[in-house]
């Protein structure tokens, strides 16, 4: 007998554009005004509801409802972004969407608001391996996603060059902020909990929820945090991002301030190709210690206690940097053991001696290829170690916390292994969707399940444990239990160890600060 969750997960690996088969329904009335939506294969939507307006580079304020009814049938602009493939882009973008099956205030679903990846730079919840349908089909919980103020035109710190500027470094976060704000006074009325929110986010939205645990005007606001391949450790100071800006504007030509204010976003974008001054490469821009509304890293020297009661699932994927380096990229194509120490050196984003590292894997591994090697240690000696230092803070101060590994690899293109994003599809059950490399066979509808169910039970409760998958335990230092997603799902005690204590003899330099 297929029950209707494993339906639902099967409709996902052939989903047609929701408009396909939309129809209006009657508008729903909140404080924020009245909203008109669309119903869709059983799933009310609403697209495009604004939660904000802002002046650049200034802090979001709220808006007063309308008087008139509210159309919320279609997304609102993208963020303005270098070679986005999104949609309309427009500094006008604060907009969030909603998916709910029952829209009733009594129905009480948990929340879950997805903050997109895209590092502090690009991206949007527009993107259609972000679509909240199938998983508000399965009737458990209100999905919301949230666009809002990326790069320069979020987090531009001007407030040492410019005081009429004091919220430029962190207005990204604040757009974020603003958005949980308005899900607390309006998620009744489309069926939600605003007691139980859960915000999740893959890469550079799982590191803006990593800000916001540590950012006081985020405090009461969402009540479980995942974070899917996106840490944050440290902040950028605020010496380090005067500096990015001052290159930012260098490049721009731009001496008097009052000129950002009226040059068009357009040429704001073509600035983000200033040579960053502290990393190389395009300038970097993300949250700031501005002692204002960041006061303190929200991982070192710990866990920032503000938000340690707040059950925290932490994962990553095996094979992160496949995403970054293509297995057919020049980097990779004529890698052998004489070149791979000069090739991993940059990708490592640490200061420790790349011939080393190799000889060590060498050792430990000896049937393994340069790619194996190059492929492992710039996952294990890059983003994976933000992961474990937060796992290991909350662990110290007794926070709850849960740890994954995806090790699910790509059905569509093997080389690939478990790339970074490749949960996004498995979580959302877009498997079918452009941009998955899932595939849409029974494995991959089985893992999907798997992982909806974790997250889906992480919201309601504020822990993963669900009837299908092994007893998965809190991450603490004695056993460093993680849930291994794969074919079978296991639980597997410290996996990595060699590579996170290799690793761990150099300091972690969080990238961008």
């Amino acid at each position: 007998m297929i029950d209707r969750r494993t339906l639902i997960a099967g409709a996902s690996a052939t989903l047609l554009p929701a408009h396909a088969w939309a129809r209006s329904i009657a508008p729903v009335r909140t404080a924020a005004g009245l909203f008109q939506g669309t119903l869709e294969g059983g799933v009310r939507v609403f697209r495009g509801i604004r939660y904000g307006r802002a002046d650049r580079f200034r802090a979001p304020v709220a808006v007063s409802p309308p008087g008139e009814v509210q159309a919320a049938a279609t997304f609102g602009p993208v963020a303005p972004q270098s070679g986005s493939r999104y949609g309309a882009q427009s500094e006008d973008c604060l907009f969030l969407n909603i998916w709910t099956s029952d829209a009733r205030p009594a129905a009480r679903k948990p929340v879950m608001l997805y903050i997109h990846g895209g590092a502090y730079s690009g991206g949007s919840v527009t993107d259609p391996l972000n679509d909240g349908h199938v998983l508000a089909a399965r009737g458990d919980v209100v999905v919301v996603s949230v666009n809002h103020r990326l790069n320069a035109l979020g987090y531009l710190y001007l407030a040492r060059l410019d005081s009429r500027f004091p919220d430029s470094g962190n207005l990204g976060q604040l757009d974020l902020i603003l958005a949980l704000r308005w899900v607390r006074d309006n998620i009744a009325s489309f069926g939600g909990d605003p007691n139980r929110v859960l915000v999740f986010g893959q890469s550079g939205g799982g590191a803006k929820i990593a800000t916001m645990m540590g950012m006081p005007a985020a405090r009461g606001l969402f009540h479980r945090a995942a974070t899917m391949s996106g840490q944050q450790v440290t902040a950028s100071g605020p010496l380090n991002a005067t500096a990015r800006t001052r290159a930012y504007l260098a490049r721009l030509g731009v001496n008097d301030l009052d000129a950002l204010l009226t040059m068009p976003h357009e040429k704001l974008i073509e600035g983000l190709s200033a040579t960053d001054p502290i990393l190389g490469g395009s300038v970097y821009f993300g949250p700031v210690l501005d002692m204002k509304w960041l006061t303190r890293h929200p991982f070192w020297p710990d866990a920032n206690p503000q938000s340690n009661a707040i059950p925290m699932l932490l994962g990553n994927t095996h094979d992160e940097t496949r995403a970054f380096v293509a297995p057919d990229s020049p980097k990779m194509r004529d890698l052998t053991w004489d070149n791979i120490a000069e090739r991993i050196a940059p990708e490592l984003r640490i200061d420790i001696l790349p011939e080393w590292v190799v000889a060590q894997y060498r050792a430990r591994f000896p049937d393994w290829t340069p790619e194996r090697v190059f492929y492992d240690a710039t996952t294990c000696g890059r983003s994976w170690r933000g992961q474990v230092i937060e796992a290991e803070e909350r662990a110290k101060a007794g926070a709850p916390a849960w740890v994954y590994q995806l090790d699910f690899t790509s059905r569509t293109d093997p080389r690939c292994g478990a790339f970074h994003t490749l949960d996004i599809p498995l979580v959302f059950g877009t498997l079918g969707a452009e941009g998955s490399h899932t595939g849409t066979g029974a494995d991959a509808r089985a893992m999907s399940q798997a992982m909806q169910d974790c997250f889906v039970a992480f919201a309601t409760t504020g822990d993963p444990n669900h009837p299908g998958l092994p007893r998965w335990p809190r991450y603490a230092l004695d056993k460093r239990a993680t849930m291994v997603f794969d074919m079978p799902n296991r639980i597997a005690n410290d996996p990595r160890q060699w590579q996170r204590e290799l690793f761990a003899r150099v300091p972690y330099i969080q990238p961008g600060t």
